[in-house]
């Protein structure tokens, strides 16, 4: 039977996303999460990149059973790959892993190798933009972790917003959230979180294109750390 989210033209996504960043701007994460789930139903996920399951999390309350999308670049730490598997294991929600066109060795073989370095704008267009504008194909809208204190690049996100790029409703529910605030939900609730952010890492990618922050910093400096690159491409 087809839906009435199926039924929505991009134009009415558009006008629902543009009606809800005002709407919605001082509502609670929760309240966000919850509106997206009774607007769009199995047609809403969740993307993770398995730094912590903080919005996984929320998005679980309000819709148990989300799809949660992960991105595996073949690049991941090691830690990334198992904080994926426990949040499979222990939260209400189905993970959903998507994988590049190319395995990394085949990618070396075209490109030749360590193109993260070289070109790391379209290593990763290949490896995480691309899939990605794949794997949301059945979704009309699609949650994400963005807070806007986490770097200058990210302090207007609004809390609802339409995805130009992939025609889909954008969802930030933690926008306005403060590091103080995802650390209070975590201890609150138990939150899996990525072991690196433990170990003097503010914001985990993939391993060759992240370090440890140094003292004063902030949460995403350690991303393509000597570039001028700051963003994968899949926000803006």
């Amino acid at each position: 039977m087809t839906t009435v989210q199926e039924e929505r033209t991009s134009g009415q996504l558009r006008s629902l996303a543009e009606a809800a960043g005002r709407d919605l701007e001082e509502a609670s994460a929760l309240d966000i999460l919850r509106w997206a789930s009774e607007t769009f139903g199995p047609r809403f996920c969740v993307t993770s990149s398995m730094e912590d399951a903080v919005v996984a999390h929320l998005a679980s309350r309000a819709r148990p059973g989300v799809d949660v999308v992960f991105l595996d670049t073949g690049y991941h730490f090691p830690e990334t790959i198992g904080t994926r598997d426990a949040v499979d294991a222990v939260m209400d929600v189905n993970v959903i892993t998507l994988s590049p066109t190319r395995t990394v060795a085949e990618q070396d073989a075209e490109f030749g190798p360590r193109l993260h370095d070289r070109d790391p704008d379209l290593c990763c267009a290949m490896r995480k933009v691309q899939p990605l504008q794949e794997g949301l194909t059945g979704y009309s809208a699609w949650a994400t972790g963005l807070r806007r204190d986490e770097s200058p690049t990210r302090a207007d996100t609004p809390v609802v917003s339409w995805d130009e790029k992939r025609e889909k409703v954008k969802i930030a529910p933690i926008a306005r959230w403060s590091q103080d605030d995802v650390d209070a939900y975590v201890a609150e609730h138990g939150v899996l979180t990525n072991p690196l952010l433990m170990d003097g890492y503010g914001s985990v990618g993939c391993a060759p294109c992240t370090r440890r922050l140094l003292d004063g910093e902030d949460a995403r400096a350690g991303r393509w750390s000597g570039s001028a690159k700051t963003e994968c491409g899949l926000h803006g």
